[in-house]
C-alpha cells in the first residue's frame, strides 16, 4: 500500500491494531491545506516510527468552519475530538489554525481548544503542538500571548540546540527547520513560565520548546512535518492575495530556501507585479524546477519525532501496556 494512502485505508472497525503505538492528529489547518496537512504528517511518523507498529488516526474540532469538500472528507476520513475520551491515543499531534485578526480567546474554537489541552495533560504521554496551535496552548496554560510580527517570517532558518536532551538525540547543530508565521512568542517571558528551549535562532526565537507537566508538552513554532514545496506552494499563495488585492504587501521570498535561478525569475516576477498588479498575471507565476528547493530539514525532522514516539513508547511500557509492534498502520473513520 502507497505510504501516502495509508492514514486513509479502507476499514470497517475502530479497533487498534494489537501492539500499536496510537497517534492522534487534531488536523485545524485550513481546508486548502487539509489533505497536504494529512500527507506530510503520515509521511514523516511512517518514517519516523521505524520498526514500531504505529498507529494514526485524524480528528477535528467541529467549531472551525468548514467548506462544502473539506466538510466531506471530515465526514469520511476524521472522528470528532470528543472521540479521544473513548479512543484514548498514547499521544496526541495538533496543528495551527488559519490565523484570526483578533485574539485567540475570542475565536470560536477557543472552548473545544481548552477542552483539548486539558484532556491531552491528562491522557497522554506527550502532546505536539505546531505553530499557532503552539501560541494556543501557551496562552491557555500561561498567559503569554503572541505578538504580532512587522513582517511574516518564512524560510529555512538554522538554530542553536540545547544539548542532553532525549528528543535531540543523534541530531546536530545547527538544526535546520522551516518556518512560516506572522506572530512570535517572546522567548523569556517562556523560560520564566518554565519552558525549556530545545532549539532557537536570533531570527526565529524559539524554535522548539517544551515543558513537562503530565503529559510532555512539545511545541514547535516552525514546521519539521513540511515537505519540500510547501514553503514554495505558501508563497505563491501569498503573491496571489497580492495580486487580488487581498494583502497589500508582496510577500517577502522565503529566506535560504529557492536556488540562485528560481531565485532570480522569482525576483523579476515581482518587479513585474509590482509594476502591472492584477489577478491575471498569477498566471505567469514562474514555474519552479524540482530541484530549485530542497528539503534540507528531513533527516533532523525523523530523528526528532522518532526520539518522540521511543518516548512514548517508553512511558506506555512503563504504565504495562501493550508492546511495540512491527511496521507503520493507519485507519480511518468507518
Amino acid at each position: 500500500m502507497p505510504l501516502e494512502t495509508l492514514v486513509r485505508a479502507d476499514t470497517t472497525s475502530r479497533a487498534v491494531h494489537s501492539g500499536a503505538l496510537r497517534v492522534g492528529l487534531v488536523n485545524n489547518m485550513p481546508d486548502s491545506a487539509l489533505e497536504a496537512t494529512e500527507t506530510q504528517f503520515t509521511r514523516l511518523l511512517a518514517a519516523a516510527s521505524g520498526t514500531r507498529l504505529a498507529e494514526l488516526r485524524l480528528y477535528y474540532l467541529p467549531m472551525i468552519a468548514r467548506g462544502e469538500a473539506a466538510r466531506a472528507r471530515i465526514e469520511h476520513l476524521y472522528w470528532p475530538a470528543e472521540a479521544l475520551r473513548e479512543d484514548r491515543p498514547d499521544a496526541l499531534i495538533v496543528t495551527g489554525m488559519e490565523p484570526g485578526g483578533g485574539p485567540m480567546t475570542q475565536e470560536p474554537y477557543w472552548k473545544s481548544f481548552v477542552d483539548l489541552v486539558e484532556w491531552a495533560d491528562g491522557n497522554t504521554a506527550a502532546s505536539v503542538w505546531s505553530c499557532l496551535a503552539a501560541h494556543a496552548v501557551v496562552q491557555d496554560l500561561h498567559g503569554i500571548a503572541r505578538r504580532r510580527r512587522a513582517e511574516k517570517l518564512s524560510g529555512v532558518y538554522s538554530h542553536d540546540l540545547l544539548p542532553g536532551h532525549a528528543l535531540l538525540d543523534g541530531v546536530s547543530a545547527p538544526l535546520r527547520l522551516p518556518h512560516s508565521r506572522w506572530n512570535d512568542l517572546p522567548i523569556e517571558a517562556l523560560r520564566k513560565a518554565g519552558y525549556t528551549i530545545l532549539s532557537s535562532s536570533a531570527a526565529t526565537g524559539a524554535d522548539t520548546f517544551i515543558v513537562q507537566r503530565h503529559s510532555l508538552f512539545v511545541c514547535f513554532q516552525g514546521h519539521p512535518e513540511y515537505e519540500a514545496a510547501t514553503l514554495l506552494k505558501e508563497y505563491r499563495r501569498d503573491v496571489g492575495r497580492f495580486l487580488r488585492g487581498q494583502q497589500a504587501d508582496y510577500p517577502s521570498l522565503p529566506v535560504d530556501y529557492f536556488s540562485p535561478a528560481a531565485t532570480r525569475a522569482l525576483e523579476a516576477f515581482r518587479a513585474r507585479a509590482l509594476a502591472n498588479r492584477g489577478e491575471a498575471l498569477l498566471a505567469e507565476f514562474p514555474p519552479i524546477a524540482a530541484d530549485a528547493v530542497q528539503n534540507t530539514w528531513q533527516e533532523p525532522a525523523i530523528r526528532i519525532y522518532g526520539n518522540l514516539l521511543a518516548l512514548v513508547a517508553a512511558a506506555r511500557s512503563a504504565d504495562n501496556t501493550v508492546s511495540a509492534g512491527t511496521r507503520f498502520a493507519g485507519g480511518s473513520r468507518p
